[in-house]
């Protein structure tokens, strides 16, 4: 069997009786099931995986090159991924596979599995861009299709059929691999007769890492095949924080009582329709969010709250890295949903590492008027489960699970060092930020980056 992530060897400076929780129920192998009895065309792409990794030399003193695992969504993170690359690639990238909005409803819609709009976006940002043919590679896979429905479908049909001109300087061999996949996805369309697939606005990666997660039955080797034919580095992972594949459903509870069904319609609500949503603009919700949980997707009862295993390789990562972030992005529909899941908060709390949150430049709808202090708590209360099943809640303090807490500066969000203080954290750190045409504050990348190297530096050996 094949176990994809042994790439952090960073046992070197924990203390070993730490690691010695291995044969926890939550801890098995990450496994891809039988990926090779199936066919031989399959074990091409996956000849010896762990061939890649066995030869690394020792990595260099953790304040070198330290390892971190980031919990963030899709996009608000995506702008210092470039800029985290010159301190460390020893990073794990957390994401969530609930987003059910955008091109990423329609593939789950007539397919079902987990969403890979996250998942895509990042892996197309960690990818090699240093030819021209890594670079048309990304071109292709960060396309879109117009959004007229017909024009959609005819231009996909030349992108499936090799004819467009975006494969142009992508050479042969890889070519023919990129396109069995969005083959495969497009057979996959034709054989649910009962459902018509539209194609507006699509994202070609997301049609490629679905086809290759339908053809695998993994999604974890559609990223293990992406980011070896993409040449990102083996120590830089892309984790969805479930492993499955099945359709996952995002619910919330508001304090009112009431129950939001899906992703988008805590992020956005719209009346049913599919065009482009504006963040900015959407109503507000009725009452604020108490906590967020999965819901089942199949059978009568909807409302059922679900408890998904944690992909093992996250917990892994959790034990092992000197840094934990909470990233910039929606705080309930991005971060949220990585927290909420068993096991993950008994790591972070026993762990003595960095644990820095991000705070966000602005509002979205879900957090309007929140304070620091408020995002601290949210975080906490969904590494508790404090509003969740009785049997699963812990009792945490905050200063347990966040210790520093980045802020951009003229953020639009207050920060309240009083209560922050009272909540067990005082490092906080002012970070120079800019002005970003599309989303208002965002921090500087450069300057975010410098900051967490300091704070690192400053740490790194005195961890457990």
């Amino acid at each position: 069997m094949l176990k994809l992530n042994n790439h952090h060897h960073h046992h070197h400076h924990h203390h070993h009786h730490h690691h010695h929780h291995h044969h926890h129920p939550l801890c098995k192998p990450l496994q891809i099931q039988s990926l090779l009895s199936s066919s031989s065309s399959r074990s091409i792409f996956m000849s010896s995986p762990n061939s890649i990794n066995i030869h690394h030399s020792p990595p260099p003193a953790a304040s070198l090159h330290p390892s971190v695992l980031v919990f963030s969504g899709g996009t608000a993170f995506n702008g210092v991924v470039e800029e985290l690359k010159k301190l460390t690639t020893s990073v794990a990238h957390v994401l969530p596979v609930s987003d059910d909005g955008g091109s990423t409803a329609e593939i789950v819609r007539v397919l079902g599995g987990p969403a890979v709009g996250d998942i895509r976006s990042r892996c197309l940002r960690l990818s090699d861009q240093s030819t021209s043919e890594a670079l048309a590679v990304r071109t292709l896979l960060g396309y879109r299709l117009p959004l007229d429905a017909q024009e959609a479908k005819l231009e996909w049909y030349r992108i499936v059929e090799g004819e467009h001109p975006l494969w142009k300087d992508v050479s042969k061999p890889y070519r023919e691999t990129i396109r069995a996949f969005l083959a495969y996805f497009q057979n996959q369309i034709l054989r649910r007769t009962n459902e018509s697939f539209c194609f507006s606005n699509g994202s070609i990666g997301n049609f490629f890492f679905a086809g290759a997660r339908i053809f695998f039955q993994s999604l974890d080797a559609a990223i293990f095949l992406f980011s070896r034919v993409s040449q990102i580095p083996t120590e830089s992972l892309v984790l969805p924080v479930i492993s499955t594949n099945d359709r996952l459903t995002l619910g919330c509870e508001l304090w009112d009582g009431t129950i939001i069904r899906g992703q988008n319609e805590i992020s956005h609500p719209t009346c049913g329709s599919s065009q482009l949503i504006d963040k900015a603009n959407s109503s507000s919700l009725p009452s604020r969010i108490k906590r967020v949980f999965y819901m089942s997707s199949e059978g009568s009862n909807l409302l059922h709250e679900v408890f998904p295993a944690v992909n093992p390789s996250v917990l892994e990562q959790l034990r092992n890295v000197d840094c934990i972030i909470y990233g910039m992005g929606s705080l309930f529909t991005s971060i949220c949903p990585s927290l909420v899941l068993l096991g993950v908060g008994e790591i972070i709390a026993s762990r003595s590492c960095s644990k820095v949150l991000l705070l966000n430049g602005k509002y979205d709808r879900e957090t309007s008027g929140f304070s620091a202090s408020c995002f601290v708590t949210a975080i906490t209360d969904a590494l508790n489960r404090t509003y969740g099943h009785l049997n699963n809640r812990l009792k945490n303090n905050p200063c347990e699970y966040i210790n520093t807490v980045f802020v951009p500066k003229d953020g639009q969000i207050p920060v309240d060092i009083k209560r922050l203080a009272a909540q067990g954290i005082v490092n906080v750190v002012h970070v120079t930020s800019m002005h970003d045409p599309k989303v208002g504050i965002v921090y500087e990348p450069t300057s975010l980056i410098q900051a967490l190297a300091d704070l690192l530096s400053g740490c790194t050996d005195t961890q457990s």
